[in-house]
């Protein structure tokens, strides 16, 4: 119901934008979701990324997106990796991988579980 204030306005044709709902409420398991998290690697140095991902890799978890946004006010070159996957947090497998993916990160943080958008 809202009004459209212009149409076509992307520089290419393939864009999407994400629009995010946010709310206290941990949506169930549907069987067609996805997680997001972010996290930093301990340090910017050869592998680090690799080495935050390598278990989802391990456990043949789809990662569907990937992001970096510089670490403001950082004194050394740093980056938040913004990740979404096929899963939800709650199944055991997930949360397993998650704890791995914690356990390597510098900072970690679930960002939430949610049903697979339609396209």
């Amino acid at each position: 119901g809202l009004n459209i204030l212009a149409s076509n306005i992307e520089d290419d044709p393939g864009n999407t934008t994400r629009f995010l709902i946010i709310g206290k409420q941990d949506p169930s398991v549907t069987g067609e979701d996805i997680t997001s998290f972010v996290a930093t690697a301990h340090r910017n140095q050869p592998g680090a990324l690799f080495t935050l991902l390598k278990p989802l890799a391990d456990a043949q978890i789809d990662m569907t997106r990937i992001e970096s946004r510089p670490v403001r006010g950082s004194p050394v070159p740093d980056y938040y990796f913004f990740i979404d996957f096929g899963g939800h947090s709650s199944d055991d497998k997930v949360r397993a991988v998650l704890d791995q993916v914690r356990a390597n990160a510098a900072f970690f943080k679930i960002l939430g579980s949610y049903p697979k958008a339609v396209m």
